[in-house]
């Protein structure tokens, strides 16, 4: 499933002799599609297998065009050939999720909507790959990290556009916007969800969520502004409305991050550390909040202080690439150059497209 011109290698055979009588409910008059294995021009027909109808007919399925009046007559044939399938190609996307292959992932799960177009659990696992995918590329840098969010926050929602509502797509997509810092659709979702739910400790995790949006005001227009804003790099007009926030709300901490954030964004270093540790100091101590008050201290020449942030977070989120990169750049400005690539290796076990990684470490 790697050929992104796959049609182009599909053939349509007549029902082999060889091949009849060993699934279910086969209709001789309905040829089949047959992908030509990779590297081949032509197809062999002594090595023809139901593996390669199977895959074939998945083509037509997912892409639903061509053939299109067969389509049914297909989806059922493969689930007769292969009943087992949704368990396995659903293992088979989370893991080549794990190991960063997005695209490969997707088109597995495309897959299986064509098989289950209705299916609640194939779309909502079709937005967590999505979502995965944009914050891999968001992490990396680069002008692909916008569309993929876009991409994801699109997939979401045709997840909760079933009816009924599917909960398992509320509860995410709660936590997907709350990752957005988009705290109103967070709670507007994480409502919706409790109405439904009948998982008691999602429930009650998401009622909690809901209370500590009402408490600290991240529903507040200042707020919801200054983020989108300093997130399109327009810093100093978020920065008004933040401190607009921070002027009403002077004790919840997320104001001071956002306040750190446009800070450090801006290249304003000593402010910047300021801001993240006054959000510290109310609460906000988490790894992101650490970690970016540690680039400010490492930027304004505090390497002890930045060790120290950074290794506190750490400890808190013991596989986040960003720390370990950090720790990375800071082993370099500090001459240890060993040290540095050490981290460097541990950023590319758990993510081999880093740039920065590969950039220092082929330069080595």
């Amino acid at each position: 499933m790697q050929n992104n011109n796959r049609r182009s290698r599909l053939v349509f055979l007549s029902v082999p002799e060889s091949l009849r009588g060993q699934a279910e409910n086969i209709n001789p008059d309905i040829p089949l599609p047959v992908e030509i294995p990779e590297g081949e021009e032509k197809l062999n027909l002594e090595e023809l297998s139901w593996e390669m109808i199977v895959s074939g007919m998945l083509v037509v399925i997912a892409e639903g065009k061509e053939k299109a009046e067969w389509i049914d007559y297909y989806r059922h044939l493969v689930l007769a050939i292969r009943p087992s399938i949704m368990g396995e190609f659903t293992e088979a996307a989370i893991l080549n999720a794990r190991s960063g292959e997005f695209d490969l992932a997707l088109e597995i799960l495309d897959a299986l909507r064509g098989l289950f177009p209705a299916s609640p659990a194939v779309l909502l696992n079709r937005a967590l790959v999505m979502e995965e995918r944009a914050t891999a590329l968001e992490r990396r840098g680069g002008a692909e990290a916008a569309a993929a969010l876009t991409a994801a926050e699109a997939a979401y929602a045709t997840a909760l556009a079933l009816h009924p509502p599917f909960p398992g797509a509320l509860f995410n997509a709660g936590f997907f916007y709350l990752g957005q810092k988009d705290f109103r659709r967070a709670k507007e979702y994480f409502s919706l969800y409790v109405t439904v739910s009948e998982d008691r400790e999602k429930t009650e995790r998401a009622g909690s969520i809901i209370k500590d949006i009402e408490r600290t005001g991240l529903e507040d227009e200042s707020f919801i502004e200054a983020y989108t804003l300093i997130r399109q790099g327009n810093e100093e007009a978020g920065m008004r409305s933040i401190r607009d926030f921070i002027e009403k709300r002077p004790s919840v901490w997320n104001g001071w991050f956002v306040l750190g954030w446009a800070l450090r964004r801006l290249g304003r270093w000593e402010d910047g550390a300021a801001a993240f540790a006054k959000a510290v100091e109310l609460g906000g101590g988490n790894s992101d909040t650490r970690n970016e008050l540690a680039i400010c201290l490492m930027e304004s020449g505090d390497f002890q202080g930045a060790r120290r942030e950074l290794e506190s977070a750490l400890r808190d989120d013991g596989e986040n690439i960003k720390i370990i990169s950090n720790l990375g750049v800071l082993a370099l400005k500090n001459g240890r150059a060993n040290e540095a690539a050490a981290f460097f290796r541990t950023v590319l076990e758990l993510d081999p497209q880093d740039p920065i990684a590969n950039r220092y470490l082929q330069g080595e």
